[in-house]
């Protein structure tokens, strides 16, 4: 793992995010956290965790992560919010994030201190603005995810990142990283960790 992530460090993406469950999580971080002493780095439970495991999880402090993704499970906003009052470690919401009104309850409760936006996953960009808009009025930092997208989407994706409160490098990869031959031209292309947003009026479709 040590050299793939060298690769993509190499490559200039500005970070780096590790899956974690029970039994692979602190040694593993703790070991790329050694290697990698300055690197932007987050971990994502995939709710691989329960609310029993604030002890372990304490144990990321140590690690300068720069959060922790969707630790317990998608419906347990409440146990969220107890866990981050135990964590100095940022908690980020994923899934637990499908509309506005669920980002507002985390936030208003204290579940979260950073929300991953998927606009496939919250139904689209118009929800997603909205949920920009709640963000950037509560100084809540974000980061766009994303999923196995075509270009399309992906584009979509750089342009809804580019916004102000969009603070956290995203998901978003270069067209090449799931795809032979991407459906738009041009493809999405990283250089030097950075992906261009079009100047010009466009839907992923080419200019």
């Amino acid at each position: 793992m040590l050299e793939q992530i060298q690769q993509f460090v190499d490559q200039g993406y500005q970070r780096v995010k590790v899956k974690i469950k029970p039994g692979q999580d602190i040694g593993l971080l703790q070991k790329i956290r050694e290697s990698f002493p300055d690197l932007p780095l987050m971990a994502d439970a995939n709710s691989a965790y329960e609310l029993k495991d604030i002890s372990k999880l304490k144990q990321l402090d140590d690690i300068r992560l720069l959060m922790i993704e969707q630790p317990l499970a998608a419906d347990d906003i409440v146990d969220h919010r107890h866990l981050q009052k135990h964590l100095k470690t940022p908690i980020c919401l994923d899934e637990s994030i499908c509309s506005l009104d669920d980002a507002r309850k985390a936030v208003e409760l204290g579940s979260c201190q950073i929300i991953n936006v998927k606009p496939s996953r919250v139904g689209g960009l118009t929800e997603a603005l909205k949920i920009h808009t709640f963000s950037k009025e509560n100084q809540i930092p974000l980061w766009c995810g994303g999923m196995i997208e075509t270009g399309i989407s992906r584009a979509q994706n750089v342009a809804l990142a580019s916004l102000p409160q969009f603070t956290i490098p995203g998901d978003i990869s270069a067209s090449s990283k799931f795809w032979e031959q991407d459906i738009i031209f041009p493809e999405i292309k990283v250089e030097n960790g950075f992906i261009e947003v079009p100047r010009s009026p466009r839907n992923g479709r080419g200019s």
